[in-house]
């Protein structure tokens, strides 16, 4: 019977010391002392989906925007709806960049006595798409910025900065003058995110 009474005590003896091991064991949450935590943490290992063999490196910082400029553009009266005799002034190729902003700057070459308008149009570089603009008037999918009011007032003229969304590869530049006098215009396109 005393060798029952013992196991029974030592078997006692032994839960209440787990209970103790458990209860300041990391596997459940309680109080570093610190005021943080540890708390029971589940891992799943899903199967493999997607396997990447190789190398995988990133050389250099990541780009997320760029400056593209066309300077110096010789613009002769010219209004907008003359698609045929506008000045062409490049192609702007966007690198994937889902983003551009455009600014229109310039200057006067004399003194304007008739106010007008100076301005890019730019137009995807898709061959049915330059078609119809050049032959019929068409402005399908374009983006344009203008400087308004270009006048005696100042020699220079600048234009707002409006954004589009990009849906071509590349676009085509045409630009516009319909003051009286020629002007030297710079297009700036801000490519980003």
């Amino acid at each position: 019977m005393r060798s029952r009474i013992r196991r029974s005590v030592l078997l006692v003896a032994l839960a209440v010391v787990g209970l103790a091991v458990w209860i300041g064991s990391p596997l459940v949450s309680s109080d570093r002392g610190d005021g943080s935590t540890v708390q029971a943490v589940i891992v799943t290992n899903f199967p493999d989906t997607q396997k990447v063999e190789g190398k995988v490196e990133i050389d250099g910082p990541i780009q997320l925007a760029e400056l593209v400029q066309f300077e110096d553009i010789i613009v002769p009266p010219v209004p907008r709806k003359e698609t045929t005799r506008l000045v062409e002034a490049g192609t702007l190729r966007v690198h994937g960049f889902p983003s551009v902003v455009l600014s229109l700057h310039g200057q006067v070459k004399g003194d304007a006595v008739r106010e007008g308008a100076v301005g890019a149009i730019l137009i995807p570089d898709q061959e049915s798409i330059t078609t119809a603009f050049r032959e019929y008037g068409l402005v399908h999918f374009a983006m344009e910025v203008e400087a308004p009011e270009v006048s005696i007032a100042t020699p220079y003229f600048a234009s707002n900065q409006p954004r589009y969304s990009i849906g071509f590869q590349a676009y085509r530049i045409f630009l516009y003058n319909s003051t009286d006098k020629t002007v030297t215009a710079n297009l700036f396109a801000y490519l980003t995110d």
